[in-house]
C-alpha cells in the first residue's frame, strides 16, 4: 500500500488553487478507474503508528478487490491545520478523517463535507455511539467509525496485596479513600494510589459530563468538587502532583505499567498499547478494568469520550466510492476489523463487543466487561464554534489551579470571567 507525502499534499494544494468551484457546488465527476482499480485516497495521521487504518484499509481492499486505497499521511501535530489548507485549495482527497468534532463544525458549516444521511440510515442512528455530535439540524457529514471514551485502568495485584476488593461501584469520595489506602513507599520506592493525567479533561471534562453541563457556558461552579477531589488527591501524596508531572513530561503509561499506580482514569485508547506492551514483554502488570468513579451512587455510569469519524470531501475524486467505504467502516465489519486490535467502535452490538473481549491479554472479568457498558457518553468537548477558544482558557486556568497558583474558587471565578468576555463577547 503506497503513502502520499506531505510534497504531494503540498502540489495537490497548490494545483487546487486554480479551481474555480464554490463549497457550496456538487463534487466532481467520479474519474476513471486505473488499470481496473479504483484508488480511493484517504486523509490519516501517522499512519504508521495508528494500526486501526490498516486494518480498516486492508480489510476493506480485501472484501472490494477493485478497490485500492492510498492513504494520505499527516502527521498527527499538522493534522487539523494541514486538512484545512487542503480543504481551502480545492484538493480532492476522498475521504477527510475527522480527528475531533471541532474541526468537522467547522468544514461542515463551511460547506466543504458532503453530506451523508444515506450513508448513516444503512448503518443505523441507534447503533452508533457518539452520532450525536454529527448532528447539523438533521443532517450528517461524517460518520463515526471509532468511540474512545474513559474508564478506570487499576493493579489486580495491588488490590489484591492490600487486602481491597476490586474497585466497582465507586463514587469520587470512595476512590479518594481507596487511593490513600493503595498509597505505600519502601525502600525508597512510592506506589501512588492513583495517577491522574495533566490533561484538564481529567478535571473538567468528567465534572461537565457528570453534572450534565456545558463547557462553553461561562458558568463553572460545577467544576467545584471536582477540582478539590484532584487537589485532595494531590495533597495527600496519592497521586503525583501535577508540577511535577507536566514538567518532566510524565508518561501515564510509564506510571501504569511499571507499577508506580495502582489505579488511573484514561481512555479506551490505552487498552490498545497496553496490550502490546504486554505482548512485547515491556510489563508484567496484572490488570483490570472498572467503571469511571461517579458523583452520585445510583448505580448508573457516565463518562466522557470522543468519536473519530469519516467525511466526504466535497471535492471527492470518488464520492460513491468514499461512501461505500465510510459504510463498510462504520458498519459491523469495520467495527470487528477494530476490534481486533484493541481499538473501541463507534458500532455497538453483541457480536463487536464479543469480538473486542477475544483480544488476546484482554482482561474478560465481569467488571471489565462492564466498564465496557456505561450508561451514558458525554461528549469531551460541545460541538460549537466557541469550542476552540474556550478550551485555550480553560486549559491556562486549569494550569494555574492545579500547580497552586490559583485557589479553586479564584480559579473558576477567572475561568468565567474570560470565557465570558473573551469568546461569549458578554
Amino acid at each position: 500500500m503506497k503513502r502520499t507525502t506531505l510534497a504531494a499534499i503540498a502540489l495537490a494544494v497548490t494545483a487546487g488553487l486554480g479551481l474555480t468551484g464554490c463549497a457550496g457546488a456538487a463534487g466532481p465527476a467520479e474519474q476513471p478507474a486505473a488499470n481496473g482499480k479504483t484508488k480511493l485516497t484517504v486523509s490519516v495521521w501517522n499512519y504508521e503508528g495508528t494500526p486501526e487504518f490498516k486494518a480498516l484499509f486492508d480489510g476493506y481492499e480485501a472484501a472490494n478487490p477493485t478497490v485500492d486505497i492510498e492513504p494520505v499521511d499527516i502527521l498527527a501535530d499538522d493534522y487539523p491545520q494541514k486538512v484545512t489548507t487542503m480543504l481551502a485549495g480545492g484538493d480532492t482527497t476522498d475521504v477527510l478523517t475527522m480527528k475531533n468534532v471541532i474541526d468537522y463544525s467547522r468544514y461542515a458549516n463551511n460547506g466543504q463535507l458532503q453530506e451523508i444521511n444515506g450513508v448513516v440510515d444503512k448503518v443505523g442512528k441507534d447503533n452508533l455511539a457518539g452520532l450525536d455530535a454529527f448532528n447539523m439540524d438533521g443532517k450528517y457529514f461524517a460518520a463515526p467509525y471509532r468511540q474512545d471514551f474513559w474508564l478506570l485502568y487499576y493493579n489486580k495485584d495491588l488490590f489484591k496485596a492490600a487486602g481491597i476488593e476490586e474497585p466497582k461501584d465507586l463514587t469520587w469520595e470512595k476512590y479518594t479513600e481507596i487511593a490513600k489506602k493503595l498509597t505505600t513507599e519502601a525502600e525508597g520506592k512510592k506506589v501512588y494510589g492513583t495517577y491522574h493525567h495533566i490533561w484538564r479533561s481529567v478535571v473538567q471534562a468528567i465534572a461537565a459530563a457528570q453534572n450534565d453541563a456545558d463547557q462553553n457556558s461561562g458558568d463553572y461552579g460545577f467544576f467545584e468538587d471536582q477540582y478539590n477531589t484532584a487537589l485532595d488527591l494531590q495533597k495527600s501524596g496519592a497521586t503525583l502532583d501535577f508540577g511535577t508531572a507536566k514538567s518532566q513530561k510524565t508518561s501515564y503509561r510509564t506510571m501504569f505499567e511499571t507499577g508506580q499506580a495502582a489505579m488511573m482514569p484514561m481512555g479506551t485508547w490505552y487498552t490498545a498499547g497496553i496490550l502490546q506492551a504486554k505482548k512485547d514483554g515491556k510489563t508484567n502488570v496484572n490488570w483490570g478494568l472498572a467503571p469511571l468513579p461517579q458523583k452520585n451512587d445510583d448505580g448508573k455510569v457516565t463518562t466522557f469520550g470522543s468519536p473519530t469519524a469519516f467525511a466526504v470531501n466535497k471535492n471527492a475524486s470518488h464520492s460513491d466510492e468514499a461512501k461505500k467505504f465510510i459504510e463498510w467502516a462504520a458498519g459491523e465489519e469495520g467495527a470487528k476489523a477494530i476490534s481486533k486490535i484493541g481499538v473501541v467502535p463507534a458500532l455497538q452490538n453483541e457480536s463487536v463487543t464479543a469480538e473486542y473481549f477475544k483480544l488476546e491479554g484482554l482482561p474478560t472479568d465481569e467488571l471489565s466487561k462492564k466498564a465496557f457498558a456505561p450508561d451514558q457518553t458525554a461528549l469531551e468537548m460541545p460541538v460549537s464554534d466557541k469550542s476552540a477558544a474556550t478550551d485555550k482558557i480553560l486549559n491556562q486556568e486549569h494550569d494555574l489551579i492545579m500547580v497552586g497558583e490559583r485557589s479553586v474558587t479564584d480559579g473558576i471565578a477567572e475561568m468565567g470571567k474570560r470565557v465570558t468576555s473573551e469568546v461569549l463577547g458578554k
